[in-house]
């Protein structure tokens, strides 16, 4: 199947489940202002499908970021962790905003991995998150 075609009840399926967040910073497809890519959670050229259950929403930053990683170092501990899976595994039990809700906390290894590969809390997104969430857009409601 090609990468760039989704069967109509698959896109319907992502758009129920993630509905048009990034999977992995939560970011709203309104906030961005692009359309959210379609990531293959395990990358195909790593045999991962086009099914729902490996794919997901994601915005193009963390899209680039991850590219075709399924691993990153966790800071804390230098040990090698899977990403965060968005079919398998609860956002809330890697992740949380901090106080400011500009910056997304790494909870556990999976959590912390995962934030420092898709560069989750860089500069740019943060100052973006500063402004959202001055007017109340940000961060989304779980």
């Amino acid at each position: 199947m090609s990468k760039h075609y989704l069967p109509a009840n698959l896109r319907e399926q992502l758009l129920t489940a993630d509905d048009r967040w990034c999977a992995y910073c939560h970011t709203t497809e309104a906030n961005t202002g692009h359309p959210m890519t379609v990531d293959h959670i395990i990358p195909q050229a790593q045999g991962g499908l086009t099914t729902f259950d490996n794919l997901c929403f994601a915005c193009r930053r963390c899209n680039e970021f991850k590219g075709s990683a399924t691993t990153a170092c966790d800071p804390l501990t230098n040990e090698i962790v899977p990403l965060f899976h968005p079919r398998t595994q609860a956002w809330s039990e890697h992740f949380a905003w901090d106080a400011s809700g500009t910056r997304v906390i790494g909870l556990t290894a999976i959590g912390r991995a995962t934030v420092v590969a898709l560069n989750a809390n860089n500069e740019v997104i943060v100052d973006a998150r500063r402004r959202w969430v001055s007017v109340g857009w940000h961060p989304p409601e779980p």
